[in-house]
């Protein structure tokens, strides 16, 4: 692992999940092996409706259930490269973790990990870190706030990839 990489950003507005999971698509269009995307936010927040959209960039097959890992912790789909789907949130300790073989499945394909915040030492260095933030408290506005933040290489190539990002 690399130490204090630099670090860019990028935020973007989502007003439905069609919105979500077209921008989770666009970054799932160029996921190569190897890359880590890690995802926080609430409850609710959208986290696994942004998977639905790498898992749909990555060529996915259509008929295929992406749905949260929270109670198997991994889900693996196939697809242009194999996805591997984790969720750290039931997890208690990191001494679980080595048991997931996080290490291996990022070796073979892209890897989507939700309540990455959970255990942040075990999230690789070079990666790009999705930050959920729901809209207005009032239950009305269901807007999100996708905040893309990327560490290293491959979450810079992540992020240039973003709709809306400006370029080099």
């Amino acid at each position: 692992m690399t130490a204090n990489l630099p670090t860019r950003s990028l935020s973007l507005v989502a007003t439905s999940a069609a919105d979500m999971q077209a921008i989770g698509a666009r970054l799932g269009q160029v996921l190569a092996i190897g890359d880590v995307v890690a995802l926080t936010g609430p409850l609710g927040a959208g986290k696994t409706t942004f998977v639905q959209g790498l898992a749909r960039g990555l060529q996915v097959p259509a008929g295929r259930q992406i749905t949260s890992p929270t109670f198997a912790l991994v889900h693996q789909h196939p697809g242009r490269l194999p996805l591997a789907h984790i969720d750290f949130y039931r997890i208690k300790s990191p001494s679980e973790l080595p048991e997931l073989g996080l290490e291996e499945m990022c070796d073979e394909g892209a890897t989507a990990i939700e309540w990455a915040d959970r255990f942040p030492e075990w999230l690789p260095n070079d990666s790009l870190r999705v930050a959920i933030v729901m809209g207005g408290t009032d239950g009305r506005d269901q807007s999100r706030t996708i905040t893309l933040e990327s560490r290293g290489p491959r979450g810079r190539r992540l992020l240039a990839a973003a709709p809306g990002h400006p370029g080099p």
